[in-house]
């Protein structure tokens, strides 16, 4: 397993941002200013995008693995990853913020996360069209957070 950062050609992980945050124009909003990671285990396997939102501290705006590699700890491995960088660039707090979702919510908090705050309505207000994950409707933005 190897990640790298990606510098250049980042809209070329289109495909696989886009299972992480299914629409094209929210993902423009943070791709170009934020930090890429790509993990490859035989082949690109997972994809996380991270920016700094105020000094010290950090945001996970997507991390994405390909649905036929769920459960195999790609994703527990770019949070960790993006865990230890935040730390060394001097990171006090790091955040990511997702739906309520079952499928979700567990995860993070399985890596460390704690509930922080919630934005009513974020997913109704920003998003074309009704997005579900796990059986349920996406309203409102659930941030959790670690301190670093």
């Amino acid at each position: 397993m190897e990640i790298r950062r990606v510098e250049s050609g980042k809209w070329e992980y289109l495909p696989l941002l886009l299972v992480g945050d299914e629409q094209a124009d929210m993902i423009a909003r943070y791709l170009d200013r934020g930090t890429l990671l790509a993990l490859y285990d035989g082949g690109l396997r997972a994809v996380c995008v991270v920016t700094e939102e105020a000094p010290g501290v950090f945001e996970i705006k997507n991390l994405a693995v390909e649905p036929a590699f769920h459960r195999r700890g790609y994703g527990r491995a770019m949070v960790e990853q993006v865990a230890r960088d935040c730390r060394d660039a001097g990171g006090r707090q790091l955040l990511v913020g997702t739906g309520d979702s079952p499928l979700t919510l567990p995860f993070y908090r399985a890596c460390g996360f704690r509930e922080h705050h919630r934005v009513p309505d974020f997913f109704l207000q920003h998003y074309d069209h009704p997005i579900y994950e796990g059986g349920r409707r996406l309203v409102d933005m659930v941030y959790l957070s670690m301190d670093l």
